[in-house]
């Protein structure tokens, strides 16, 4: 198919070739059709030495591309990828490999995005919806989010994920009950802090905003100016004084609208494909101790696409 700016069809072409026959000049020829006389004389060229089918469009791809990523590269990027999972910028710092390079290989294989892959299988589940309303506060602390993420503990042995589930270990009228995953992420650095705890009352929410306020201070964020969290009742009444003995101002999002807390709701996401979900626990404790370690590789050495393919760390100035 011609592209949408062609002058020519393959009826165009035709209707140069009949022409030509008539005897009308090439270059009146041209100008009748509103080409160059060297398209002209292209089509009749191709039509002497080819027939009909030297009429029909013809693909531009080149016969030789010396500059094309050899094909032992392009099997390392997709057997990393389905192996690790990455995104392109963890894949192109682990093979030394140009981060627009794995784009291109894994859009010419048509490999599908992480967020539409199952964490743990690597097969695809859904499609996601994105949105390309994007913004971003100005400095560290300017502006932090907080939310709660709920997860079914595992039981002692494992649980559905170790076993599949039909092996008959789940009881759901004596369940092992929930987790409940406190997290703070700053909207300029994305610098994060979570914790495990029992519940999500308002004094335990209370104590973790103060105890992550202080981590934040350890990593170089000593000022924190606005809190943004959702509507929950622990969230509205139970941080007044937190907030004021630190001098921050309170938000909260619009009823039913989640996205404005989307810096966290973001982190909730990549702590159950990343932390959570991504590999099998055989305990509660075991995935438990996991978290530490995890939050730790995120703030320093994990990549982050809106940061340029850098970790959180690298927006805050180092600690004196």
């Amino acid at each position: 198919m011609s592209h949408a700016n062609a002058r020519l069809t393959v009826h165009g072409r035709r209707l140069i070739v009949e022409r030509h026959r008539q005897g009308w000049p090439q270059a009146h020829i041209a100008k009748a059709m509103g080409v160059s006389r060297k398209c002209v004389h292209t089509w009749i060229v191709r039509f002497e030495t080819e027939g009909e089918t030297g009429l029909i469009d013809r693909s531009t791809r080149p016969h030789h591309s010396p500059t094309r990523t050899a094909a032992d590269i392009e099997a390392r990027v997709l057997e990393h990828r389905r192996a690790c999972r990455q995104g392109r910028d963890g894949i192109a710092a682990d093979l030394s490999v140009a981060p627009r390079t794995v784009s291109r290989i894994l859009a010419r294989h048509h490999m599908p995005h992480l967020a539409d892959l199952d964490p743990m299988t690597g097969e695809i589940i859904r499609t996601s919806k994105t949105t390309a309303v994007r913004y971003e506060r100005e400095r560290p602390g300017e502006l932090v989010h907080m939310d709660v993420k709920k997860l079914g503990r595992i039981p002692d042995g494992g649980g559905w994920r170790a076993h599949g589930r039909g092996d008959g270990s789940r009881n759901r009228k004596t369940g092992t009950g929930y987790d409940y995953v406190h997290s703070l992420v700053d909207d300029h650095s994305r610098l994060a802090y979570s914790e495990i705890l029992d519940d999500e009352k308002g004094p335990t929410c209370a104590a973790f905003l103060e105890r992550a306020l202080g981590y934040f201070a350890d990593h170089g964020i000593t000022r924190v100016e606005r809190l943004m969290t959702d509507n929950a009742w622990a969230y509205r009444y139970s941080l007044g004084g937190v907030c004021a003995d630190h001098g921050i101002v309170q938000k909260f999002i619009r009823p039913h609208c989640p996205w404005q807390n989307g810096k966290v709701e973001r982190l909730n996401r990549t702590l159950a494909t990343e932390w959570a979900y991504r590999q099998i626990f055989t305990s509660n404790d075991e995935r438990a101790a996991a978290l530490a370690p995890w939050i730790e590789y995120y703030n320093t050495r994990r990549r982050h696409q809106a940061l340029n393919g850098l970790p959180p760390i690298s927006r805050l100035r180092p600690m004196s």
